[in-house]
């Protein structure tokens, strides 16, 4: 049996980093068509912008804001079969400075009505199985134990919800956190218990379980689900505990990281994020903010090995002693023709 069902990992996941010329321009080069793209301003203090297929390209929403849903066409205007085109917007494209995208590709689309409790309500939704990654986009229907069909054909360890008609934060489920557990991507607090949000049930390979919440299922509004399983070879959905050293724990993931998502759980602190292409190279891996609108920060935090990542500082962001920490990574894993994964840093 093969290690992993990826042969290549940017056929699913690619880094974009490019400058802003303060006009149009068309972003290539991401190797395949994304249908969920993650933007982030490096020079200076702007908030991260998501943008997907499922809602439409000139369509933003702020990770580091409960905001709604904006329409504005300066930023990311179309969807290409490798990259995407932007506006002139300072937020993506200003002249001269410098930016990177996150690109996810699901691909799969269709559309159904939701189930379990209450009435049922459209979704529509794109997804790869493959990769396990899928976007639902529901309307809520405000009664808990609303399910809703993720279409990943195997169960999500990660969702990111957002409502998008109001203010809401943003809700996360994390399988090393349990279903009784949330924690909101726009905010630095700690996890904390939440019946209305996942009802307190654990996902299924087909359905997640959403309860009447004000932000994942108020009757009526649209909301989106970003929903993430894992993949051996590509994708780790995990958690840590920290040390207080800087020589942390070695967090293994069977593939050299691309991308990584991470956040202390036992207290507050900011979602950081990393990735191979800003820097690529070791200690300089320097991080970014989900939650902030700060620029990119040159501290540097994490190490990212051929088969996994440890903290290299002791601050409570990435490695306090005791503190556990959830994360999301995806990458390549280096297969021989043995099918054996290489495990040399």
């Amino acid at each position: 049996m093969s290690y992993t069902t990826i042969n290549k990992s940017t056929d699913y996941f690619n880094t974009k980093l490019w400058a802003g010329n303060g006009s149009t321009q068309n972003i290539t080069g991401v190797n395949h068509t994304p249908d969920f793209v993650w933007i982030k301003k490096r020079t200076d203090a702007d908030g991260a912008r998501i943008f997907d297929t499922i809602r439409g390209a000139t369509k933003g929403i702020f990770t580091n804001s409960g905001s709604a849903e904006t329409t504005v066409t300066s930023e990311l205007s179309a969807f290409g079969s490798d990259g995407y085109t932007l506006g002139a917007s300072d937020a993506v494209n200003g002249n001269s400075k410098n930016y990177v995208g996150w690109n996810w590709k699901a691909g799969t689309t269709g559309s159904g009505t939701t189930t379990g409790s209450g009435y049922g309500k459209a979704y529509s939704y794109s997804v790869s199985t493959t990769s396990g990654f899928s976007i639902v986009k529901y309307k809520g229907n405000g009664t808990a134990g609303h399910t809703i069909p993720h279409h990943l054909g195997a169960v999500p360890k990660f969702i990111i919800v957002k409502r998008l008609d109001g203010t809401s934060g943003w809700h996360t489920y994390h399988a090393s956190l349990g279903n009784t557990q949330r924690m909101s991507l726009n905010e630095t607090d700690a996890t904390s218990s939440d019946s209305t949000a996942w009802n307190d049930t654990t996902p299924t390979s087909t359905v997640f379980t959403v309860g009447n919440s004000g932000t994942t299922n108020v009757n009526d509004a649209d909301t989106i689900a970003y929903c993430f399983a894992e993949k051996t070879g590509y994708s780790r959905l995990g958690s840590y505990t920290g040390n207080g050293s800087s020589n942390g724990t070695f967090i293994y993931t069977g593939f050299k990281p691309a991308f990584l998502l991470y956040k202390n759980t036992t207290q507050t602190d900011s979602w950081f994020l990393h990735d191979n292409r800003r820097q690529g190279f070791n200690p300089e891996n320097e991080l970014l903010f989900a939650d902030l609108n700060n620029a990119e920060s040159t501290v540097n935090r994490i190490n990212l090995f051929s088969n996994g990542f440890k903290a290299i500082d002791s601050d409570k962001g990435v490695n306090a002693a005791g503190n556990t920490y959830i994360y999301m990574a995806f990458g390549q894993s280096l297969v021989g023709s043995n099918n054996v994964p290489c495990t040399a840093r």
